[in-house]
């Protein structure tokens, strides 16, 4: 439900404007005011999750989410339909920090790295597949997409029937609450693990989602189901390297893996503009995609051990924060050196991105 948002309308965009008659600019903003309330919503979110419980918080979201996206599938009227995209998308920010939240308290030790990493290969599955799914909806009409949101509601009640999660119990008062909670995020460790999710979210949004079709169109006149089909090569490298996390939690340490896939993240986007074909142009990619399904379910465990359970949802949410913020600059970020310098120089600037990574988690994060 987390990533079905976005991933499974976006193929129907040509359709909803030619339907509503839309520039295409305006579509553009199904996708920003879903993503909006996540930005001001995730910490509230986290603190009311610490509160008053993840179920108290998880279900309304979830029928909320559903709800409003059932309520786009009816919608002719473009401004009520980002009425109800926006409403789908404050249940959205609620579930992209209570999935992570909810597997730190079920589970600990080696039992959560293996958790995140089958988490994150779930996520990179829904990216590769929902996409195909939403278009081969929109081929029937340009609001069928949204029916997938639907399925949030079945969901929701497996969550309140069967969901057994233990519950924070908080015993502080607000203003103890929050003084606490504020001095486990600022800790230095917890402040670089937020950083190095920034960081990666930089290079992903600002290099390789955004940049990358430029750069094969550019060089190979790659046509637009060549460059899906290659760029999904990095979420199943993703979703099989994230698969396999507990096994490789049991032989490397977190700092191990992360300074891996620092280094894959920089190699790959080295190489990238580099290489001569579509096809061997599929090489760096798996290996960007080994280097996020490294990345960001370690640095996921990392996050949940360091918060207790009282304080998890609030932690959680930061993360929520950092991911995003790397989502919104990454691209005008990398505009100013595609501008400046060229597509080939937005890996370039990337692949720098990764040796601070590189850096950040070999001075920051102890064995």
């Amino acid at each position: 439900m987390a990533v079905l948002g976005v991933s499974s309308i976006t193929p129907a965009f040509p359709s909803i404007g030619r339907a509503l008659g839309l520039p295409s600019q305006a579509v553009a903003n199904l996708i920003t005011v879903f993503t909006l309330p996540g930005v001001f919503l995730t910490p509230v979110i986290g603190i009311l999750a610490d509160r008053w419980g993840r179920e108290s918080i998880l279900i309304p979201s979830l029928v909320l989410f559903g709800v409003s996206g059932a309520a786009c599938i009816w919608t002719r009227d473009f401004r009520l339909l980002l009425v109800f995209r926006f409403f789908q998308g404050v249940g959205a920010a609620a579930l992209s920090v209570l999935y992570i939240t909810l597997i730190g308290d079920l589970y600990k030790g080696p039992e959560r790295a293996a958790a995140m990493g089958y988490n994150a290969s779930i996520l990179s599955v829904g990216t590769a597949i929902y996409p195909a799914i939403g278009g081969a909806l929109a081929t029937l009409g340009w609001y069928y997409p949204f029916a997938l949101s639907i399925l949030a509601l079945p969901l929701a009640l497996i969550v309140g029937l069967g969901l057994d999660n233990p519950e924070p119990k908080p015993e502080q008062r607000l203003g103890a609450y929050l003084s606490s909670t504020w001095k486990t995020i600022r800790d230095p460790g917890a402040l670089s693990l937020f950083v190095l999710m920034l960081l990666v979210f930089l290079i992903i949004y600002g290099a390789y989602l955004t940049y990358l079709p430029f750069l094969m169109e550019e060089s190979f006149m790659a046509s637009s189901l060549q460059i899906g089909v290659t760029m999904s090569l990095m979420s199943l490298a993703t979703a099989l390297t994230s698969s396999q996390l507990g096994r490789l939690a049991r032989r490397w340490g977190e700092r191990e893996m992360i300074l891996v896939s620092s280094g894959c993240y920089a190699l790959a986007l080295l190489l990238i503009p580099r290489f001569p074909s579509i096809w061997l142009l599929s090489l760096p990619i798996v290996l960007l995609g080994v280097a996020q399904g490294l990345s960001t379910p370690v640095l996921q465990t990392l996050m949940a051990g360091r918060a207790p359970l009282e304080h998890r949802g609030a932690f959680m949410a930061v993360n929520g924060v950092a991911l995003r913020l790397g989502q919104t600059v990454g691209p005008p970020l990398m505009g100013l050196v595609f501008g400046a310098w060229g597509v080939d120089a937005t890996f370039y600037a990337a692949a720098l991105i990764a040796a601070a990574m590189l850096g950040l988690t070999a001075t920051t994060i102890s064995e």
